[in-house]
């Protein structure tokens, strides 16, 4: 039995907790709150934040694990370089969580490695931004270097819109680093995810694309697959295997394109399960979660099957505690839709509180509709 330390416990967390639990493997979970979504199936847990050095050796330490699976990006990932060297193993490398735990850093080895990017500059100021926004040539992408789920993320129009942006970009960040990336708007025709797994023992694999929209910088819905040209899924699947090669290890990364009429974008990539990703929960016979379980834990994978799926989110429309839902049933009376709730305990506005799944024909408005049926409440 393999001791797993997941570090961060939120909705991936708790389908990839399930699906190494039935591979044999012990959990601890661990987040910077009590109760957090895979604390609830793991069966143990530890709550610091992971940025606290101190608290992250110490619970290394005391849990001795065989495999440190990061879940977050904000994790103070000196700590996994420090102790990848001691014999512990990090998922998929420890290199790979501290280069992609900042998007600068990720940015610059996919161009050092001669994968085609946006254009794009870094700033630490809202003045350096303006100076490199008009530059790129507006209208440009805004980002902070690290955050989640698309927080502090905003397209500036013109130069009015530079101050706003860095000051929703400063509250949108994660970690200690007051920095942002801007980059050039790409007029895609599609976004897409193409989850690669890098095996032990065998070749890289690559499920069908994955189409997804955002909002706010925070994916909305999701469907697979995305129709699209060979050439271009050829072009995405070679860089993917080139960026996920250089950062080595084992297990399945998320790798981001934009693509347009001619040609294929890299835009971002996460060593672990995507959450647009979760569509593969109704779409595929292995899960991304059951993909990523298998590969860290050396197991084979034979084929992955997959069919027409679609996710849409369910969110949170208010700031309060203990959650309830209704509509749930009403979404499931619809043949091929499921629900996942993710049961985090707290809301806020636009929180990812469950996902509704759809398969067969007409899956993605059938997803759609299902989660529109769902509304959540909670007290403030």
């Amino acid at each position: 039995m393999k001791k797993i330390l997941l570090l961060g416990s939120g909705e991936l967390g708790k389908e990839f907790v399930i699906s190494a639990k039935r591979l044999g493997c012990y959990v601890v979970a661990c987040d910077s709150y009590a109760g957090a979504p895979a604390m609830q199936v793991a069966d143990e847990q530890a709550v610091f934040s992971m940025l606290d050095e101190v608290a992250l050796r110490d619970t290394i330490a005391q849990h001795q694990p065989d495999l440190i699976v990061p879940e977050i990006e904000a994790i103070r990932t000196e700590v996994l370089l420090d102790v990848e060297q001691q014999g512990f193993e990090v998922i998929p490398s420890a290199r790979a969580a501290n280069l992609t735990m900042n998007r600068d850093r990720i940015r610059d080895v996919a161009v050092g490695l001669g994968v085609r990017t946006a254009k794009f500059n870094y700033a630490q100021s809202a003045q350096e931004l303006l100076t490199q926004a008009t530059h790129i040539g507006f209208p440009v992408v805004i980002k902070p270097v690290m955050s989640s789920s698309g927080k502090g993320q905003s397209v500036a129009k013109s130069a009015a819109d530079v101050q706003a942006s860095w000051d929703y970009a400063c509250q949108g960040m994660r970690g200690d680093r007051q920095k942002v990336i801007v980059e050039e708007f790409i007029h895609f025709e599609c976004e897409i995810t193409l989850l690669t797994i890098r095996q032990r023992n065998g070749t890289t694999v690559f499920c069908p694309p994955i189409g997804h929209v955002q909002e706010r910088g925070d994916y909305q819905y999701s469907w697979q697959p995305q129709a699209m040209n060979m050439a271009h899924l050829k072009a995405a699947q070679d860089m993917a295997e080139k960026v996920t090669a250089d950062l080595g290890g084992a297990g399945l990364f998320g790798v981001e394109f934009f693509i347009t009429r001619d040609e294929v974008i890299f835009s971002e990539l996460s060593p672990r399960p995507h959450d647009t990703g979760m569509v593969t929960l109704i779409s595929q016979n292995l899960s991304e979660f059951d993909l990523h379980a298998r590969a860290v834990l050396g197991l084979p994978i034979p084929n992955i099957e997959s069919w027409e799926g679609a996710s849409a989110v369910v969110l949170a429309t208010s700031e309060g505690s203990n959650p309830s839902y209704s509509g749930v049933a009403e979404a499931l009376s619809e043949p091929g839709v499921d629900v996942r709730i993710f049961g985090k305990p707290t809301t806020r506005p636009y929180r990812r509180m469950a996902v509704a799944l759809a398969k067969g024909d007409n899956a993605l408005a059938r997803a759609r509709t299902a989660a529109q049926k769902i509304s959540v409440t909670s007290t403030s």
